[in-house]
């Protein structure tokens, strides 16, 4: 494979990368989990009042305490984000050495940052208890990537992406034009999103909650359930076993929280990624789906896929019914996946076992998790509110 997909865009190497969510700690718990029938969910009564519902929630032990020139952001989600980023630390640290701290970047997405550990002081402050203080620098968006740039002591682009659940492809997009456009040397990219009230509540009150486990283009699907993940990766322009080969983007402006319900900008967000990586659908060997579950999202998704992929049986699945909606992270947390399906080789992830909408049910979801013919392409989608959509696309020279 060729670092060069374009007059204007090359390929970057993931050079490392972790992953944490409902799916374990490594990537041997995540294919375990995502080609058996085991259940990776939890089921919680403290998120949403005299109600319970199944969370995909990471069961990985956290770090305890942050850095002293981080107490002011400390929240469970920076937590969370440093656990993963310690797990890949010292690979990272010995690979970037060689280059200047002014040619490091951070660009991550999120949705929720540090709210959740702002609730209940929030609540306090609402019932105007003035004994309260509440710490606003927890919760911004932008603290995430400025903590972990401080956190590494890099001194180039640090910024957070917020699209809902279309943040951390993003920012991998962005990490790759960054690289593109010669400013940096590597940026650590990728997505940190954890359960909290202010989600569950939200997707409860648009009545999007499924009732179980969630079963995307399912005959029965009611709606999503929310889980959480880290996802990071540090790309740069040397060549890696698994490239970020490319990204479309588009935006639908449909709606405040539906897709347009044609599939318009999900189908030109995929389109423009085969585009920008030189490659025609048939190339593609897997498609992770964005596949929330819920009866529009499913319904348009199909109707993009039937678009682009036109009598192309390309396997594809979604992965939510394993590691809920990871919101900020999906994005990440599922290009993780594809990565990993790439340099194994040997596996796809199953879709849900439930019964399939007859309306949807003319695609090839992957039912049967061995891959019998290696593949080099995979493409993975994520489709936000207001039709913030991306579709990125992973790519792997045959050894």
């Amino acid at each position: 494979m060729h670092n060069k997909i374009g007059a204007d865009y090359s390929a970057v190497g993931i050079q490392f990368s972790v992953g944490l969510s409902a799916l374990g700690e490594s990537p041997e718990q995540m294919k375990v989990a995502l080609s058996t029938n085991v259940n990776t969910f939890t089921q919680c009564s403290e998120f949403i009042a005299e109600k319970k519902v199944w969370v995909g929630a990471c069961a990985s032990e956290l770090i305890q305490d942050v850095p002293l020139s981080l107490k002011q952001s400390d929240s469970r989600n920076l937590r969370f984000a440093l656990t993963a980023l310690q797990r890949i630390e010292s690979n990272i640290r010995e690979y970037t050495a060689q280059f200047s701290k002014v040619r490091l970047g951070v660009v991550l997405g999120t949705s929720t940052s540090g709210i959740a550990d702002n609730e209940v002081i929030l609540k306090q402050h609402f019932r105007h208890n003035e004994d309260v203080e509440v710490i606003h620098k927890k919760q911004e968006m932008g603290s995430l990537a400025k903590d972990l740039q401080q956190y590494l002591g890099w001194e180039g682009p640090a910024y957070t992406i917020s699209t809902a659940c279309s943040s951390s492809a993003k920012a991998m997009a962005a990490g790759q034009r960054l690289i593109n456009a010669g400013l940096v040397d590597a940026v650590l990219v990728g997505g940190v999103d954890t359960l909290c009230q202010l989600t569950l509540n939200g997707f409860n009150c648009l009545e999007s909650l499924s009732h179980d486990i969630c079963q995307p283009c399912g005959k029965n699907r009611d709606g999503i359930n929310i889980g959480e993940a880290a996802a990071l990766f540090l790309i740069s322009k040397d060549q890696a076993p698994v490239m970020f080969l490319a990204a479309g983007e588009s935006m639908d402006a449909w709606h405040i929280s539906a897709p347009h319900p044609e599939g318009k900008g999900a189908a030109e967000a995929m389109q423009k990624a085969l585009d920008m990586a030189n490659l025609k659908a048939s190339d593609i060997g897997y498609l992770n789906m964005h596949g929330t579950s819920t009866v529009q999202n499913d319904a348009m998704e199909i109707k993009a896929v039937r678009k682009v992929f036109e009598n192309i049986d390309v396997p594809l699945s979604s992965t939510k019914h394993k590691t809920g909606h990871c919101l900020g992270a999906a994005g990440a947390i599922e290009a993780y996946i594809c990565q990993h399906i790439l340099l194994d080789q040997s596996w796809l992830p199953l879709h849900h076992s439930g019964v399939l909408d007859p309306e949807l049910d003319d695609q090839n979801y992957v039912l049967n998790t061995n891959l019998d013919k290696p593949i080099q392409y995979v493409m993975s989608n994520s489709f936000a509110f207001g039709g913030s959509n991306i579709s990125i696309i992973l790519g792997t020279s045959f050894k």
